[in-house]
């Protein structure tokens, strides 16, 4: 609603200023119509900057920034050009209208080239702007709570999605365009399994986006220090300077980003925290759906998915049985809880 009334002010304005210049005596009177052509003129160019506005809705700040320092130090070198050339024109023959008028052309010549080739470096070279401009850089300053960045693991793994739902992860997430291009690498996959994760990691990532409670930004910039790097370690880079923690389930990634000094958030070591904790000789209730590695064991797993290795439960596969803990082992994959069977509870 605001851009509708800030769009409407600026055709009024556009209007005004055309009657403004329709007016005030400055066009020849013996063209009737040039006046139409000022007014449809100015209506046009309004028109433009109101269509380019519309047609260009991902606006960056840091781009503005640079537009707005290129324009400036491109109009303050135009003029000391201008000044510098100042004792060249007083040769040029033709009276002081003449002077004038090659004068001004050629300013507006070095205006317009150097406007243009100071905005053109500043736009490309606004991440590094920080070493022409001392404590000045074009990023984007992080205020309260931290972004928190999604690499492919996670995405593909699905959880994500309940985890924002329940408001555990409250903070913006961002998505990076190339995790985004690397899923959709593994979405186009020849491999049945792996085009099938990849789609279902373009499911999950499209199920963020439009839930209202989600705050996703998809990360467009292409950073310096992406030059050459992996995927992973273009996800530490932008952890580091977005001032961001990474959610991931990749082992590796965890540790090289903890290596870097960058927050982590792994989604397995979240869900291990939240599994109940078992004391020796608590009772249990488990189903043994398969023989163990050691002779007579069962195998069964509780709801959560965490796996239970009962003593001389082989002989009861599909049988729900009631056990004693014995023991509990915690592993980088997940957690282990040994029993020993105590009686069958239930026959399938």
């Amino acid at each position: 609603m605001a851009l509708i009334i800030l769009r409407s002010v600026f055709v009024m304005v556009a209007i005004g200023l055309a009657v403004v210049i329709i007016t005030s005596g400055l066009l020849p009177q013996d063209m009737p119509w040039l006046p139409w052509v000022v007014f449809f003129g100015v209506l046009a160019l309004a028109a433009g900057v109101i269509a380019a506005d519309i047609f260009t809705p991902r606006k960056k700040l840091d781009t503005i920034s640079a537009v707005y320092f290129g324009l400036i130090v491109g109009l303050f070198l135009a003029y000391v050009a201008g000044l510098a050339m100042a004792p060249l024109f007083s040769s040029v023959p033709g009276g002081d209208w003449q002077t004038n008028r090659v004068k001004d052309i050629v300013q507006m010549i070095f205006a317009a080239v150097l406007c243009y080739l100071c905005i053109s470096f500043l736009i490309q070279t606004k991440n590094d702007f920080r070493f022409v401009i001392p404590y000045v850089e074009f990023s984007k300053e992080v205020k309260g709570r931290r972004p928190y960045i999604l690499d492919t693991s996670v995405v593909i793994d699905g959880r994500i999605a309940d985890v924002v739902e329940a408001d555990v992860l409250d903070s913006q997430l961002i998505m990076p365009r190339f995790v985004i291009t690397e899923l959709q690498a593994i979405a186009d996959s020849s491999d049945r399994l792996r085009r099938s994760r990849g789609r279902r990691g373009l499911d999950i990532l499209n199920k963020l986006r439009n839930n209202p409670k989600v705050d996703l930004e998809i990360y467009d910039r292409d950073l310096p220090e992406f030059a050459g790097q992996s995927v992973d370690l273009r996800l530490v880079s932008l952890a580091k300077h977005l001032e961001g923690k990474l959610v991931t389930n990749d082992y590796n990634l965890n540790k090289v980003a903890r290596l870097h000094g960058v927050g982590v958030i792994n989604l397995n070591d979240l869900a291990n925290a939240l599994k109940p904790v078992f004391l020796p000789g608590e009772r249990l209730e488990v189903r043994i759906v398969k023989p163990g590695e050691e002779p007579g064991q069962g195998v069964g797993y509780l709801d959560d998915g965490t796996m239970v290795v009962v003593e001389a439960g082989r002989d009861h596969i599909n049988q729900v049985v009631q056990i004693a803990v014995t023991s509990v082992l915690q592993t980088s994959a997940g957690r282990m809880v040994f029993g020993r069977m105590e009686t069958v509870r239930q026959a399938r």
